[in-house]
């Protein structure tokens, strides 16, 4: 392919600049005896103008008295500070204070740009002048070539019969056109305002023409940040018709800028989405939403017609001292299906969040508090807790002469709600923790804890059902002592190393220390695994606590590659020495004999990766929980699958039977083609797929093309089983948009880039 190359006036600038500077007078004394040297010369002088060395190399140099004229021939590199000249032939004429240069000329810049023309005059102290031929390689591989160019004022470069593209040339064929190029009659590049302008020009894809545009113009490569439009998509949906996104970026000034997104769907209506980001000395601040006029049914069926409906996404986080901060976190919609029918990210349950936190030394204390808004089907809204705030503070102190080190963890909270019970509670944990390993390599760590919760509850249903209520205060007082053993032994043999880790624990704590009027709001539901084994207590939260006495044993076994690939393999089971009415008969920890928990992994090499985590049941091995995932192939043809099968009430009795298989495919067939497809599929009553989509994907250094297709089979009210096709489309230079994500304990952040867009 043929390489275009873009022009950056910048660098006749500094060419003018430096031919300015030249010290031609003191050149030609140094020269005027000789009329032709052969061998390499050498000349550094410096004039009253410029400090600068200026240095001269070439096979011949002559000076002629006459005309005032040094001329330098053969292998000419001529280097003032960072900036290098080459050519075959350079004339230097004091009386016209004129450069001329000619035959393969190339200028090295500073900033890395490339300048090649077949010649150059400069004239009218050096800030004018013609080049023919003109050639630029920007920094970043964009190329401009011209037949000629005029430069005036020192800034303002006019081109003739020029052309421009980011793309690479074919290697195979450096003349064929690019993937893209812009033809026109005259480019201007304006160095003061870093415009690239086209007159009568032509937009062409493989060499064929496919827009004319008499005018048009975009920032250089040299622009960070510029307010104009972005790349757009486009598509449609079963729900919402045709529909196009436009996005405008707007710089409001260093650190504010902000994206509009007009959102045009021939069925519903106009949606408008806005984003708004701010650095500040102290923080940042992200803002991001939408809106709409449309119909809207209700939870109880009813439709109402022409509601307002959107949506509001924001953070912001902001230090206080180097001790503090504080920050939010807003997500809320005005109604529970909005995200889901309009194309929106979508969360079954958003969350907003204030909070205060503070990082001193070994020290961490927090104040938060959530309301939530419940987006699935049939969630009661009043229903739904609001916590009011949270306070926490946890210690760790700086470890002894024995390594021993003391802990200190506090919560308190208040959770309400419009309807049903709230609490009350203060949570104080201290704890004394001695680590240590023998000398035959025997891993040992010991605990002791003392932890006391006071509740205060409200609202508690009396048995019986009718209705009846009332308030109560109540307690716990819980020690608890914990000792964890390991012994890992390893051996090498050949290129891998094996290892064998036997483990055990034992903890003793009090029995009966969940009494019936402490409401469990934050342990509901968790999951009986092998990450929380040998934990002293399973439990999440706070509002429940494991009693008694157990041991937990289990085998870890490992082969280790020298490349990095591997085998691992973990089993373990727990043993309580008296029954625990706190967890379900489903949970898979009531019984003196827990059931038998672990995972196998198998990664020999990147071509495969197979996870398999599971939970037998103790006495016939049935699985009660089995997660299965793996990633094989190569980019050439790489599948993937993620099968979940969960029995119902498998942990406290809160998770729902759960038998899903997440399946897919892609396939990276050429350098720049990738396609992929994707399935969920629900296993439970034969509810058969949920949804299903197919995507295809061009990409190289200027151009980007993708089509991605989804089929959802979700039902509810408003929203609808619905087919969704679209279509994005970038050209680089001509609209684009990067962030960079930070993900911290308390927030999430967005940091601009790189905004390059279309004027």
């Amino acid at each position: 392919m043929r390489r275009l190359i873009a022009i950056n006036r910048v660098f006749f600038l500094l060419l003018a600049a430096w031919f300015a500077n030249m010290p031609l007078s003191v050149h030609a004394q140094t020269t005027e005896q000789t009329t032709e040297q052969t061998t390499e010369q050498t000349t550094e002088q410096t004039t009253e103008q410029t400090t600068e060395k200026i240095r001269l190399n070439a096979d011949n140099i002559s000076y002629n008295k006459e005309t005032a004229t040094v001329t330098a021939t053969g292998n000419v590199e001529i280097k003032q500070g960072e900036r290098i000249l080459i050519a075959d032939q350079v004339s230097l004429n004091e009386i016209t204070n004129t450069a001329t240069a000619q035959g393969n000329v190339t200028l090295l810049e500073p900033s890395g740009d490339v300048i090649f023309a077949d010649f150059v005059r400069l004239s009218d102290e050096l800030r004018n002048g013609i080049l023919k031929n003109l050639k630029i390689r920007m920094i970043d591989n964009s190329r401009l070539a011209a037949n000629g160019a005029r430069r005036s004022g020192g800034y303002l470069t006019e081109m003739s019969k020029a052309v421009f593209s980011p793309c690479n040339l074919c290697k195979k064929d450096p003349d064929h056109p690019p993937l893209w190029q812009i033809k026109a009659n005259e480019i201007i590049h304006n160095e003061k305002t870093h415009d690239i302008e086209y007159k009568d020009a032509f937009f062409e894809m493989w060499g064929v023409p496919v827009m004319y545009m008499p005018y048009f113009s975009h920032p250089d490569p040299t622009v960070k940040r510029r307010s104009g439009f972005l790349a757009p998509s486009f598509g449609n949906s079963s729900l919402l018709g045709f529909v196009s996104r436009t996005p405008y970026y707007y710089v409001i000034n260093d650190s504010m800028d902000a994206t509009i997104t007009p959102i045009y769907t021939t069925d519903q209506g106009p949606v408008l989405a806005l984003e708004y980001r701010q650095r500040l000395t102290n923080g940042e601040l992200e803002i991001a939403g939408s809106g709409t006029k449309g119909d809207l049914i209700d939870n109880l069926g009813t439709r109402k017609y022409d509601q307002l409906r959107g949506h509001i996404n924001a953070m912001g986080r902001f230090d206080i001292d180097p001790t503090w901060r504080w920050g939010f976190n807003v997500n809320r919609a005005t109604d529970d299906t909005y995200l889901r029918r309009y194309n929106f990210e979508y969360q079954e349950v958003l969350t907003t969040n204030l909070y205060a936190e503070g990082f001193r030394g070994r020290n961490y204390a927090a104040v938060n508090s959530y309301l939530f808004q419940d987006t699935r089907p049939g969630a009661d809204s009043k229903a739904t807790p609001r916590i009011l705030p949270t306070m926490d503070y946890n210690f760790v102190s700086q470890p002894s002469k024995i390594g021993s080190f003391l802990t200190l963890d506090t919560n308190v909270l208040n959770l309400s709600r419009q309807k049903g019970t709230g609490s009350q509670r203060i949570s104080v944990e201290g704890g004394w923790h001695l680590p240590f390993t023998t000398s035959s390599g025997h891993v040992f760590n010991f605990s002791a804890t003392v932890r006391g919760d006071g509740y205060y509850v409200s609202d508690i249903e009396k048995e019986g059902g009718n209705n009846d209520k009332y308030d109560d205060i109540t307690g716990r007082i819980l020690p608890q002592l914990s000792l964890n053993w390991r012994y890992p032994l390893m051996q090498q043999s050949g290129t891998t190393h094996q290892l064998i880790e036997p483990m055990a624990a034992f903890v003793a704590a009090p029995n009966n220390n969940n009494p019936s009027t402490i409401p469990n709001e934050d342990s509901l539901a968790f999951e009986f695994d092998e990450t929380d084994l040998f934990q002293p207590n399973r439990y999440v939260g706070l509002d429940r606590v494991e009693n008694g006495q157990r041991i937990d044993y289990g085998l870890k076994l490992g082969t280790y590659g020298t490349q990095g690939g591997e085998t691992t393999a973990f089993f373990g089971q727990s043993f309580r020495l008296r029954k625990d009415n706190a967890f379900s008969p489903q949970s898979g920890l009531d019984d003196n004999f827990s059931d038998y928990v672990g995972r196998v992994r198998i990664a020999p090499s990147s071509l495969l990766d197979f996870n398999y985590r599971f939970r037998l049941e103790k006495n016939d091995l049935a699985p009660v929980i089995s997660d299965i995932s793996f990633n094989a192939g190569p980019s050439i043809f790489r599948v993937h699958a993620n099968y979940l099968d969960i029995d119902s009430g498998a942990s406290s009795g809160e998770l729902e039977e759960r038998k899903e298989i997440i399946y897919g495919a892609s396939s990276q067939f050429t350098e720049n083609w990738s396609v992929s497809g994707r399935a969920i599929h629900n296993l439970i009553d034969d509810e058969g797929l949920l949804n299903y989509g197919f995507g295809a994907n061009y990409q190289d250094e200027c151009f980007t093309f993708s089509a991605d297709y989804t089929r959802s089979f979700t039902r509810d009210r408003d929203v609808e089983p619905n087919d969704t096709i679209f279509f994005t489309v970038f050209f680089k230079h001509l609209g684009q948009f990067s962030t960079s994500q930070d993900v911290s304990k308390s927030s999430n952040s967005k940091t601009v880039e790189q905004i390059s867009t279309v004027n």
